[in-house]
């Protein structure tokens, strides 16, 4: 069945070559009694197949062996059962020291200096997520792949929150304006990260406090990430529901409007869901920002 792809496939914008797929085909017939899963992580391995933060590019690999599957080229092992139970997020339970403080209101310059801290222990982390789960409006969802939490502060104690996310994977606005192709896209878009989160906290009344924050945002979250992911990203984006918000702060802040995404997430077989269509805004944070997610130029953590 080799012959079907003599001259390889392209799969999530990665060049896989006959001899790839020959050494696929090998590893599948030589281990049986892997999972699905357990395949993918190998085959990734052996490939070096890796995200931009060199983990392994493990769900791309499922799609590949999906599509050997169908093509008749391979075998693979049935599914294995995943118990919801177990994926499911534990509920978050509010305790007094994320209750509601006296009302912050007073300008920018008289609340004295704001600082973002990043959350990277177990403690932070777990009094951000109730901060979330308890003060924003869509809750606390647990991020997966990269992303990166932070505490907006001051003296007088904490004042917001923000995450930083794996991008959208396909939004025919952004991929317009920045001018890539579906390869390119594919490949480059770990290096597009997406603002899922920004609160302020209910009892903060500070002017022009928000539009401060991503000033500070843009200056330091380059090194914040390459600190912790292994690689800079180059351009940010986010989506502001204008049913609640006018997106000002972002408007402040140089981000630029790009349109209204479709309410309608990415196609899955069998599944469908809609919201409501959300702005657009999205901010580079390197000049060459498109010339570089267009190219084959981005390096990640294993391959710098």
């Amino acid at each position: 069945m080799l012959e079907s792809f003599s001259e390889g496939i392209i799969q999530c914008g990665r060049k896989i070559t006959i001899e790839e797929l020959a050494e696929i085909k090998e590893t599948i017939e030589l281990f049986p009694n892997l999972s699905r899963n357990e395949l993918a992580e190998t085959l990734c391995e052996n490939l070096q197949w890796l995200t931009a933060s060199g983990g392994h590019k493990k769900d791309a690999c499922l799609k590949l062996l999906t599509k050997l599957e169908r093509e008749g080229m391979v075998k693979l092992p049935e599914k294995r059962k995943i118990h919801m139970d177990a994926q499911r997020s534990k509920a978050i339970s509010p305790t007094s020291r994320t209750a509601p403080q006296s009302d912050i209101a007073c300008s920018l310059k008289e609340l004295g200096p704001v600082k973002l801290q990043v959350c990277n222990d177990r403690e932070s982390t777990g009094l951000w997520n109730e901060y979330v789960s308890r003060y924003h409006y869509l809750g606390y969802k647990k991020p997966f792949g990269t992303f990166l939490r932070y505490f907006i502060m001051c003296d007088r104690g904490v004042l917001g929150c923000l995450l930083f996310a794996g991008a959208a994977k396909a939004l025919g606005v952004r991929d317009k304006w920045i001018g890539w192709g579906d390869n390119q896209r594919l490949r480059n878009l770990g290096w597009v990260i997406n603002n899922t989160r920004f609160l302020i906290l209910k009892w903060v009344h500070v002017k022009n406090l928000a539009s401060h924050v991503l000033g500070q945002v843009q200056r330091r979250i380059r090194e914040d990430w390459y600190l912790r992911w292994g690689y800079r990203p180059v351009l940010m984006e986010t989506f502001v529901d204008p049913e609640r918000y006018s997106g000002s702060c972002y408007k402040a802040s140089n981000w630029e409007y790009l349109g209204m995404t479709t309410g309608e997430g990415l196609v899955r077989k069998g599944k469908r869901y809609s919201t409501t269509p959300k702005m657009i805004f999205v901010r580079p944070l390197v000049k060459d920002f498109r010339s570089l997610l267009c190219s084959d130029q981005l390096k990640g953590r294993v391959e710098a």
